[in-house]
């Protein structure tokens, strides 16, 4: 047989039983919520994979909370998140991307205690490129439920970024410094001082007297964009500007899992201003400028926000 024919595969399930075996004060409740997410994951896949034949492409007719307009993708896949999250038996709340009211599931355990975890999720990021072919996938985050004697509610999740719940694997760095930037420069014409000049800096860089510009990589879907940022290092960034002051992209199930899977790797996340995963969400659908990436590529910008603070004309 090859030595290139691996035969002794690591799958998310058996990962997640391997973890659960480590921590000798393990419930199981967190492998089951998982689990859970997992089938989702599977069943949105499938959906997305045959999407073309089955005329699951398009919109859907209407708009979601943020004023979008939903993909049938979309409303199929917040359908089938909710459902698989709310049968794990182990989510107290939920907040959905597509949703403009958090989702309470009222059953309680066996003691009469509300369920272990609050889970916040946008269950298809990049659903606008869909048709392109474009990388798409789910973003999620799991608290674990503040008071478990009452009813989950909405406190349950607004709360800082560092107290969620990731799934990471110890042997994954993003590079100290990299060569990739990924911002949608369409909206430069926007930006403030600050953010102009970090951009401009890095394709003017020079190393041994000779052009050494950081190339630009823009996919437009979060998750395909921050995964690259996330193996290769560099920066991504989606800043506030004069059309989107507070931001744009969503706090809670945008933001914070991907600054806390960045940071976790050995990388950094900040609003500009401050470190993202200090941010308190005001509201479930609450927004943020957010950059993150490696180390010296984000201090670089936090100095010169620093030298010039956020200010729009």
């Amino acid at each position: 047989m090859s030595d290139h024919t691996r035969t002794d595969l690591v799958t998310l399930s058996r990962h997640v039983l391997a973890e659960q075996r480590a921590h000798k004060d393990a419930t199981g409740d967190l492998t089951l919520l998982l689990v859970s997410i997992q089938l989702g994951c599977k069943f949105v896949a499938t959906c997305v994979r045959k999407a073309g034949i089955v005329n699951l492409t398009g919109l859907a007719g209407d708009t979601n909370v943020q004023g979008e307009e939903q993909k049938k993708l979309d409303v199929l896949a917040n359908e089938i998140f909710i459902n698989s999250l709310r049968s794990s038996g182990k989510v107290g709340v939920m907040v959905s991307e597509e949703d403009e009211e958090i989702i309470v599931v009222g059953e309680k355990d066996r003691d009469g205690n509300a369920h272990s975890y609050a889970v916040v999720f946008d269950p298809l990021d990049g659903s606008s490129n869909i048709e392109a072919g474009v990388s798409i996938g789910t973003i999620f985050g799991i608290y674990r439920i503040q008071n478990k004697k009452g009813d989950a509610t909405a406190a349950d999740v607004l709360r800082p970024g560092r107290e969620m719940f990731i799934l990471t694997h110890n042997n994954i760095r993003i590079p100290k410094r990299g060569k990739i930037y990924s911002v949608n420069e369409g909206n430069s014409v926007y930006w403030d001082k600050a953010c102009t000049e970090y951009f401009t800096s890095l394709k003017t860089r020079t190393k041994d007297g000779k052009p050494a510009p950081y190339s630009a990589r823009y996919v437009g879907s979060m998750v395909a964009d921050v995964h690259r940022t996330l193996l290769y290092g560099g920066i991504f960034a989606y800043p506030a500007d004069s059309k989107s002051r507070k931001g744009k992209l969503r706090v809670l199930y945008e933001c914070f899992p991907m600054a806390y899977l960045i940071e976790n790797a050995g990388g950094r996340a900040t609003t500009g201003s401050s470190p993202m995963l200090d941010l308190v969400p005001e509201s479930i659908h609450a927004r943020s400028p957010i950059f993150l990436g490696s180390e010296e590529d984000v201090k670089e910008l936090e100095a010169l926000y620093a030298k010039y603070p956020q200010k729009f004309d």
